[in-house]
């Protein structure tokens, strides 16, 4: 009876612990596009929250530069509230200048408050790597024309007492703005931080929409379990990480970078760098 016992606690052991492996990994997907004449990489970075990868977050800078990829969008919470700024400073510092690089905001850049905020955002102004607030950049890579268009995490307009219906209006009316902006002639991608509005995203013509915050449902059980909560999603959220397809309209979620800043550990849930290649 005792070894029986021993034997299902060592069973439970095996299967509980290697779920708390937290090393980076890379998830690759690869879309088939019409018109696009030679490949084009995309990394997809979100939610790093200031966490750290190694001394002068050289993990993940390098594992950066192994990719090469064409352009890098940052897709929002690569700033934390509570963090210092410092480990998402020498991330932003060691792909500026060398990737074209586009940077929408999440929650937490608000969540630290009107002075923080200005603060973050003027760090990264600082880089050089231009902020999508509502906002459209048309660009060339292997002679391929890629529209990104970029919008703010809805807590932009999120005042002391939270969501009101001015905050959900704003949000939405920047959408819009930006649709009627793009050029419909090229690949044009949305870079947004929040997953869950992809009712409203597949009301336009996105090609492509790029999203993370759900953190890949935090605790996931693989082939069962796709993520256990997500913020705004709640307990079992439809979008917790992977590609989804929506009126036409393809929507890549990144499980995203955070680990120390999260108050729940990951579990079966490592931290991604998504690669996305148009071919």
């Amino acid at each position: 009876m005792k070894k029986r016992y021993l034997v299902l606690l060592a069973s439970l052991v095996l299967l509980i612990c290697p779920g708390f492996y937290n090393a980076l990994t890379v998830r690759s997907y690869s879309l088939d596009v019409p018109g696009i004449s030679q490949p084009v990489r995309i990394a997809l970075v979100t939610d790093l929250h200031s966490c750290a990868y190694g001394e002068g977050q050289h993990e993940l800078l390098d594992v950066m530069d192994a990719q090469a990829p064409d352009l890098i969008l940052l897709g929002g919470d690569i700033f934390d509230d509570r963090l210092p700024d410092d480990n998402t400073m020498a991330f932003l510092e060691g792909i500026s200048g060398k990737y074209p690089c586009y940077y929408v905001t999440g929650n937490h850049e608000y969540w630290s408050g009107a002075a923080g905020f200005a603060e973050k955002m003027r760090k990264l102004a600082e880089c050089g790597i231009p902020r999508l607030s509502g906002e459209v950049s048309t660009l060339e890579i292997n002679g391929n024309r890629i529209t990104v268009c970029g919008v703010d995490d809805p807590y932009a307009w999120a005042d002391a007492d939270g969501f009101k219906e001015r905050t959900e209006g704003s949000f939405r009316a920047q959408i819009r703005q930006v649709a009627a902006r793009m050029d419909k002639e090229t690949y044009t991608i949305l870079l947004t931080h929040r997953p869950e509005r992809i009712d409203v995203y597949s009301q336009y013509d996105f090609d492509l929409v790029l999203s993370g915050h759900a953190h890949g449902g935090q605790w996931r059980i693989p082939g069962i379990l796709n993520g256990l909560y997500a913020p705004n999603q709640g307990m079992f959220p439809a979008y917790a990480g992977g590609l989804y397809e929506q009126n036409g309209t393809i929507m890549i979620v990144s499980r995203g970078l955070a680990r120390e800043s999260t108050p729940v550990p990951r579990w079966y849930n490592r931290p991604e760098m998504v690669i996305i290649e148009l071919f």
